[in-house]
């Protein structure tokens, strides 16, 4: 940034009052339009690339949730069920090769990358990062890795706060507050979401029930800024349109359907608690490796394009079982729509393999996020368990695509130890707030009973246990510690 420019910023926020709302506002809003830039930028990358590899190379073509734009028209071309492999581990090669040559701490899924960034490194996040990450993970879920868009996005939001406070020379707090904010920007924008952007940059930080008050505030104004700006990159009639369309009309027909939707979230917390140790147990077993990081992108990729392959051909060629595969919101998208067409089979067959193709794929070193594939996993586990109970007990359970959406939430909530924003960001993503109690109620089991196990290693208890906040404590026994002392020695003054 230009050193003038910067003087000009810190004078405008000298005149707002450093303490106030204002500066806070000025600077959020600058976070969110970049956020939305780089949520653009991140789309037009990965379909991009998609287009050029997967859908001219392999013929395969990912169908996309009802609420998403292509750039590209689509076109009817030949699968070549065994060229998606290729591609995916050419995705792998390419991406192994940047990350470990320029920016080694872009690995990985990226929101534990900006956690550890809060808590451990005063908010500091180096500057070529978001843009390796955003390189990154356009080729690994354009060529067809299993992994989400929301730690790419999230990664980009947090490092350009972090610059812009290291820029303006601002505390290492006001640095923390900045990276979260862009953080829930990014989320906010490219998932369409932002009041669950700026709770996720809120809540995500930590293990236990806890928040961080001082982010929800910036980052509610630049997820707002972010959602707005990525919204103008979209057609005119899909504006302000929910990511999986505005439709979905469900609400749950009894009070007594809590008694299956109860048993849906002990076997989301066992699902759960599977993927979670599989996806770390494939992680160190790829840091053992004997070979040098850059290649284990590729054999990961190409690993979980094989289980791709098997699991298609045991499906007789069913197309949607390539969910496997990228987001796989398309599949998805048939889940919330209609999860008795997939069957139980199906659908569990999809959410197992998900688990394995997304721990290949981002545990071997591969770049993109967890957030999408943990969706596909409780929806269409919580699709097949919907089917199963509406098989059973049809009068009880007449809509088993409740159970598709209601298990994108608990299943992350479980996850993450993210319930609030959770529950906030699928209502946003369906545009469907009649099931709010059973998605809060799945989502709370799934939380309590998933609290050893968690999805991001780098989150902390709570703000008690933060290096972030380690000192605020401090100051606080302290005071309390001068005002006893003072109490004893002069009585009640």
């Amino acid at each position: 940034m230009p050193a003038e420019w910067q003087s000009r910023l810190r004078n405008l926020l000298v005149a707002l009052d450093l303490k106030s709302s204002g500066k806070w506002f000025v600077l959020s809003t600058l976070i969110g339009i970049v956020a939305g830039l780089g949520a653009i930028t991140f789309q037009l990358a990965s379909q991009s690339v998609l287009h050029f590899t997967l859908a001219q190379v392999a013929g395969y073509t990912p169908r996309e949730p009802a609420g998403e734009h292509s750039i590209f028209p689509h076109r009817e071309r030949t699968l070549s069920p065994w060229l998606i492999v290729a591609v995916m581990a050419g995705g792998g090669l390419v991406s192994g090769v940047i990350v470990y040559t320029f920016a080694p701490e872009a690995e990985g899924h990226g929101t534990d990358a900006a956690i550890e960034s809060f808590h451990q490194k005063r908010g500091f996040i180096r500057a070529r990062i978001p843009v390796i990450k955003m390189i990154t993970s356009a080729i690994t879920i354009g060529t067809g890795g299993s992994g989400g868009r929301e730690g790419p996005i999230a990664q980009i939001g947090a490092g350009f706060g972090s610059f812009l406070a290291t820029q303006l020379k601002l505390s290492a707090r006001d640095r923390r507050i900045m990276l979260a904010a862009g953080m829930g920007a990014g989320v906010g924008s490219i998932f369409r979401a932002p009041l669950a952007g700026a709770l996720f940059a809120a809540e995500i930080l930590y293990r236990d029930a806890d928040l961080e008050s001082d982010v929800i505030v910036p980052a509610a104004i630049s997820s707002i800024i972010g959602y707005s700006v990525f919204s103008l990159f979209l057609p005119a009639d899909q504006r302000f349109v929910p990511l999986f369309g505005s439709h979905l009309n469900y609400a749950v027909a009894s009070p007594a359907e809590l008694l299956p939707l109860t048993v849906l979230a002990f076997i989301l917390v066992l699902v759960g608690i599977v993927y979670i140790k599989f996806f770390y147990g494939t992680h160190h077993q790829f840091k053992k490796l004997p070979i040098i990081p850059h290649l284990r992108p590729m054999i990961g990729a190409a690993a979980a394009g094989c289980c791709g392959m098997a699991l298609y051909y045991l499906t007789g060629k069913d197309e949607r079982a390539l969910a496997v595969f990228a987001t796989g919101y398309g599949t998805l998208q048939s889940a919330v729509e209609d999860s008795g067409s997939m069957g139980v089979w199906l659908l569990l067959a999809v959410a197992v393999v998900k688990i394995v193709t997304t721990s290949l794929t981002i545990g071997s070193g591969g770049s993109g996020g967890v957030f999408g594939p943990s969706m596909v996993i409780g929806g269409c586990v919580g699709g097949a368990v919907g089917t199963f109970f509406h098989e059973l007990w049809p009068d009880l359970v007449p809509r088993p695509e409740i159970y598709a959406i209601v298990g994108m939430a608990g299943f992350f909530a479980g996850c993450a130890h993210a319930p609030i924003s959770t529950i906030i960001m699928v209502s946003e993503m369906t545009g469907d707030y009649k099931l709010l109690l059973p998605t809060m109620w799945v989502s709370t089991l799934c939380f309590v009973l998933g609290r050893p196990w968690s999805l991001y290693e780098k989150q902390v208890a709570s703000r008690l246990e933060s290096p972030a906040h380690r000192g605020d404590f401090l100051i606080d026994v302290l005071e309390g510690f001068v005002s006893r002392m003072c109490r004893s020695k002069h009585g009640n003054w």
